[in-house]
């Protein structure tokens, strides 16, 4: 007797997994950005960390709201659809069958097995529901993400990445490079968790986000120093 092998997948539902990367890299970017920004116009240390802990509130409770209006509405609009479907369903099922047969048959599987399927299909609504879902809105209708997960994620991750590059001055450093420093070691570690989350070799991933946190950085400095504090 063959042994069934047992699968385990990441979450690729757009949920928790996707909402908490985008937050902590964003935390991290935002807070790396605005801190040298305002370091380079040359702002004292208290007004320095005002900054980012304002950026931190703000930025973590906007990526938690868009985040649960995002799903929701995604969600809503996956209802919406659904509803649609199972309208469809109940007044045509023949149709509905004709169209998961030629789906099927157009992807190399027989026409006699798919009729089968589909005529047994017509027998369960709920299932034929959950089939032509996964067909032709390649969604699980039970399988949604929860806006609150989304939300709850992302506020916490971002606030999370936010945070680092203030650890220095909070502990009482005065050093601008020094936190961009920190910043940067969070933003090559969070590549690095996102690259085994993907299968990614983690020294590419955390590069890469070291990369465009030095890009955002550096173009804020720039604009920091070129502006100054007398303005």
């Amino acid at each position: 007797m063959t042994e069934v092998a047992e699968h385990h997948h990441a979450d690729v539902s757009g949920g928790w997994l996707r909402a908490a990367t985008f937050g902590a890299m964003d935390g991290l970017v935002t807070n790396i950005a605005l801190i040298a920004g305002v370091g380079g116009g040359g702002v004292d240390r208290g007004t320095l960390v005002l900054t980012g802990v304002a950026g931190l509130v703000a930025g973590a409770i906007s990526m938690g709201i868009g985040e649960y209006t995002s799903v929701r509405t995604q969600n809503e609009q996956v209802a919406a659809e659904l509803a649609k479907e199972l309208r469809e369903l109940q007044r045509n099922p023949d149709g509905e069958a004709d169209e998961l047969v030629g789906m099927w048959v157009a992807r190399g599987l027989p026409e006699p097995l798919a009729r089968e399927v589909a005529d047994i299909l017509k027998e369960h609504p709920d299932q034929a529901l959950r089939v032509h879902a996964q067909e032709e809105l390649g969604v699980v209708p039970d399988e949604l993400p929860s806006p609150w997960t989304a939300a709850g994620s992302s506020f916490v991750c971002f606030a999370v990445g936010a945070l680092i590059p203030l650890l220095t001055y909070l502990l009482g450093f005065d050093s601008l490079w020094l936190a961009l420093g920190v910043g940067g070691l969070g933003l090559f570690a969070a590549g690095a968790v996102v690259g085994r989350f993907t299968a990614r070799p983690w020294w590419s991933g955390g590069l890469r986000q070291l990369a465009l946190g030095a890009l955002a950085a550096l173009a804020t400095y720039g604009i920091g120093a070129l502006i100054g504090v007398g303005v």
